[in-house]
């Protein structure tokens, strides 16, 4: 019988809320740990997406079991059409809402125009491939072909990139396959220019996350509720953060191309984080509103990201004439840029443009718990 360990829920809960909270800050100016690093280093928000996949692989963990149980046939389906779907609704997130305004009308949104990858398309793959690696090479085989991932990948990037600069934006190698396979068109644009930072090379090394969190997951089961198991999983995080540093010297530490030793600081921050929860709530009973509210947000936690996704880009069909609060100029809004123009920077700033982003972030995360608080009270679990 396995342990039911909450702090794991909380853990999940939490990422999902630092993912609804960092991906919606409104305006140009946002405090430091609130926004990614320019490039090379790593700030709080940098951490969010690869503890999300951390999570994934330790809810793996606790039903692998029972896919084992079911036999092969019923796990690759299982897995495949888990990764399919998710893929799927990650791809239909960014064309949504499949209407766009163009010189003031409204015109359908060609799929040509479409990116392709993304946040939940990668934690597909991720999915799809560290089930694989896992089930067929078991923990062992799964651990050496990360660690030869890790370390392929680095010498890809040095040995395709631009020589002399094979980490940067225009030097890294993966850039040239993402333009090759996906067109200039379909992908993400947030760079200024054509960059994906949930490519296809960049993938690969993501994968080791949700096996990392595998194995994290199948240790805590194994070990049981004990300080031994503690004090590992604490000694091992800070070996990985170590590591993750060590590299970094020369493979610096890069969210945007998912470096290896990114990989590996990540990882060993996930540990701490989830050996602190694990102390604080299994050992030392330390739970209340601060735990109920993250977990709700770990009981739907697919669907309430694909909300906070969806639901602001189909407002913007509704636009009409504002002006700009900073620089005076008028523009076209949707409901959402009306709130904040009208109630965050005003009156919420209290001099800082940072704190009118702040506020709006706060006041959507309120919005999609009220959400999940809801369905929660009412037993519905939407699950791909």
């Amino acid at each position: 019988m396995k342990e039911r360990y909450y702090s794991l829920d909380i853990f999940r809960g939490a990422t999902v809320a630092l993912m609804i909270l960092v991906n919606n800050q409104a305006g140009r100016f946002v405090y430091g740990p609130l926004d990614h690093a320019p490039w090379n280093g790593c700030t709080p928000t940098d951490l969010v997406f690869p503890f999300f996949l951390f999570a994934v692989g330790n809810a793996f963990a606790f039903v692998l079991p029972r896919l084992e149980q079911a036999g092969t046939e019923a796990f690759l389906k299982k897995v495949l059409l888990r990764s399919f779907l998710i893929f799927a609704i990650g791809y239909l997130l960014n064309w949504a809402p499949f209407w766009e305004w163009k010189n003031d009308h409204l015109v359908f949104r060609a799929m040509d125009q479409v990116r392709v990858m993304g946040v939940l398309q990668r934690i597909a793959l991720c999915y799809l491939f560290g089930a694989l690696l896992i089930y067929f090479l078991k923990p062992r085989g799964a651990f050496v072909a990360v660690i030869c991932i890790l370390l392929l990948y680095w010498w890809a990037c040095t040995a395709f990139g631009t020589p002399g600069d094979p980490y940067s934006l225009q030097g890294y190698f993966g850039l040239q396959v993402d333009k090759a396979i996906f067109g200039e068109a379909r992908m993400y644009h947030g760079e200024g220019v054509a960059f994906d930072p949930e490519g296809i090379m960049s993938t690969f090394p993501a994968i080791a996350n949700m096996v990392f969190g595998y194995f994290v997951g199948n240790y805590i089961i194994t070990k049981g509720k004990t300080y031994e198991m503690l004090c590992n999983l604490f000694v091992a995080g800070c070996a990985f953060v170590l590591m993750g540093w060590f590299w970094d010297l020369f493979f610096p530490i890069n969210k945007k191309i998912w470096t290896s030793s990114y990989v590996l600081f990540s990882t060993g921050l996930a540990m701490l984080t989830l050996c602190v929860l694990i102390f604080a709530i299994e050992f030392k009973g330390k739970k209340g509103a601060w735990s109920r509210f993250f977990d709700v947000f770990g009981k739907n936690p697919l669907f309430i990201f694909f909300l906070s996704g969806f639901l602001p880009r189909l407002q913007r069909l509704i636009r009409f004439p504002d002006v700009d609060p900073v620089d005076g100029k008028a523009i076209h809004t949707a409901p959402l840029g009306w709130f904040y123009n009208h109630i965050c920077y005003p009156i919420l700033s209290l001099g800082d443009h940072r704190n009118a982003a702040v506020a709006y972030a706060i006041t959507l995360l309120a919005f999609y718990w009220l959400i999940a608080w809801w369905l929660d009270r009412r037993k519905i679990y939407i699950k791909v």
